[in-house]
C-alpha cells in the first residue's frame, strides 16, 4: 500500500476557488474507485497544529495499492498528480495555475483510527526500518480538553523546528481547532524519537494527552519517504535528501 500527501497552494486572486475545491475534489475523490481511502485538508499557518488557517494553502490525502508502479515519472509534476488524484483535480491545478508539492508513502508502522477506519491498512506497531521517515499525527480534540491542548502545543512545536534531523512539517486538518493534524520528515528515526520521547515540551504533551485524555481519536503513522514532486513556496524542502 503506499499514499500520497499534495500540499497546493493557490493564489490570493484564487482562495474563493480554494475554498470550493475542498468539496468539489472530495466528491471527485470518491468517485475513484482505486483509492481506499481519501481526504480533503486545510492547512494551518507555520508548520504544525494550528488555530488559525492559512486560505492560500490546501492539503490532499490519497491512499491506494500502489502509486508508483504506474509508471509515471514522479519529475512530471502535472502526470503524477493526474494518475493519483484524476484528470479533473490535475485539470483544476493547471487552470488557476496552482504550485503543489506531493510526497509519496509507504506505510510501515503505526497505531489508531480516522474517522473509525484503520485508513493505512492494518500496520504493525514497531518495524525494523532505520531510514528517512515521514509522521502523520493526527487526533480529534475533546471540546473541553481545547484549552489545555492549545495551551501546550505550540511551545513543542517550536522545539521541533529546532530539532536535529527535522527537515520539513506541515499542519493539515479536516477542521479548524477540533480535527487537527501533522505531517513532519526527520533524517532518520532515531533523530525523531530523541524529538518525541527525550526533548522537554513534547515529551510532556506525549505525557498529558495520555493521562488527560485530550483525544476522543487518534491515530499515529511512521512512513517511509519513497519520492517527492513539485515545490511549495518555490522551494522542495527534501530535495536531494532521499
Amino acid at each position: 500500500m503506499q499514499a500520497a500527501i499534495t500540499i497546493i497552494r493557490y493564489k490570493k486572486r484564487f482562495i474563493y476557488f480554494a475554498i470550493s475545491a475542498m468539496a468539489i475534489h472530495s466528491l471527485c475523490l470518491f468517485f475513484k474507485k482505486d483509492i481506499r481511502f481519501y481526504k480533503t485538508l486545510g492547512c494551518g499557518r507555520g508548520g504544525t497544529f494550528s488555530k488559525w488557517p492559512d486560505w492560500q494553502q490546501w492539503g490532499l490525502l490519497a491512499v491506494k495499492d500502489s502509486i508508483l508502479d504506474s509508471g509515471i515519472q514522479t519529475g512530471n509534476t502535472n502526470e503524477l498528480i493526474k494518475s493519483i488524484y484524476g484528470s479533473f483535480i490535475a485539470w483544476w491545478f493547471r487552470v488557476f495555475r496552482c504550485e503543489t508539492f506531493t510526497i509519496l508513502l509507504e506505510p510501515i508502522e503505526g497505531h489508531g483510527t480516522w474517522n473509525g477506519k484503520e485508513a493505512f491498512g492494518k500496520l504493525p506497531p514497531k518495524s525494523d526500518y532505520e531510514g528517512m521517515i515521514a509522521i502523520l499525527t493526527r487526533a480529534s480534540i475533546r471540546i473541553r480538553k481545547l484549552p489545555r491542548f492549545w495551551k501546550h502545543v505550540g511551545d513543542a512545536a517550536n522545539e521541533m523546528a529546532h530539532a536535529d534531523g527535522f527537515l520539513f512539517s506541515q499542519g493539515i486538518g479536516e477542521w479548524l481547532w477540533l480535527r487537527q493534524a501533522t505531517l513532519s520528515v526527520w533524517q532518520s528515526k532515531e533523530q525523531m524519537k530523541n524529538f518525541a520521547y527525550k526533548m522537554k515540551h513534547h515529551a510532556e504533551v506525549i505525557r498529558k494527552t495520555r493521562q488527560e485524555k485530550w483525544y476522543s481519536e487518534d491515530m499515529f503513522v511512521r512512513f517511509k519517504v519513497l519520492a517527492t514532486s513539485g515545490t511549495i513556496k518555490g522551494a522542495n524542502m527534501l530535495q536531494n535528501k532521499l
